[in-house]
């Protein structure tokens, strides 16, 4: 907390499942940001992704309790998935607003190009700090990203900042494959996701 006032990080995903790449990110986001919670939040049904006709969001958000619970300060919610419809950021920015809490939302590479396109995003922009982080070192990709902060910092008077880490190249897609061809997910998901998995027979394992 600085001059009274919580600094809350929002991550939110859909952590199908969650992987190490998600994990570093919530570490270096609570560390560089300085933050005093932060809530990583798993959707129920996102706006911008399909999701497997077998997905159960309670499989991932018992996944993201068993691979968030040991970081000091993370919060794993399901706000999301008690609420119908659409799991859309800014109904969630909405409930956490107060006026004791800053609010900064944690976004990856494809957040931070298209955050403007989200719903109510002049909203979105008014009510947290977004920040963004890389999962790839495409110089190009850097490009377009200081273009649209440049953007966002015009349009909107926003304050865009980095977390700045090595990029863990890891999807979830990633790990669904590996799981349904048998290979080993130890260098991909924590121990006790990988139990979950296996116990379960998520994603065909």
């Amino acid at each position: 907390m600085i001059n009274g006032i919580r600094r809350i990080g929002i991550y939110g995903g859909t952590f199908g499942p969650p992987h190490l790449g998600h994990i570093n990110a919530a570490e270096q986001f609570i560390r560089q940001m300085k933050l005093d919670y932060l809530y990583v939040i798993p959707a129920a049904i996102p706006p911008h992704k399909e999701l497997d006709s077998d997905d159960d969001p309670y499989d991932r958000l018992r996944m993201c309790e068993l691979a968030f619970g040991k970081i000091p300060g993370a919060v794993v919610s399901d706000t999301e998935l008690r609420r119908d419809g659409k799991s859309y950021t800014v109904d969630t920015l909405r409930e956490l607003t107060a006026s004791d809490a800053r609010l900064f939302l944690l976004c990856g590479t494809d957040m931070i190009l298209t955050l403007d396109k989200w719903y109510c995003a002049e909203e979105i922009f008014r009510m947290c700090y977004p920040i963004y982080i890389r999962r790839e070192n495409d110089p190009i990709i850097s490009g377009q990203i200081l273009k649209k902060i440049n953007e966002y910092t015009v349009k909107y008077n926003a304050i865009v900042r980095r977390v700045v880490t090595d990029p863990i190249e890891i999807s979830s897609t990633d790990v669904r494959r590996a799981a349904a061809a048998g290979d080993d997910l130890a260098k991909m998901v924590t121990p006790e996701v990988a139990a979950y998995i296996a116990e379960h027979h998520l994603y065909g394992a």
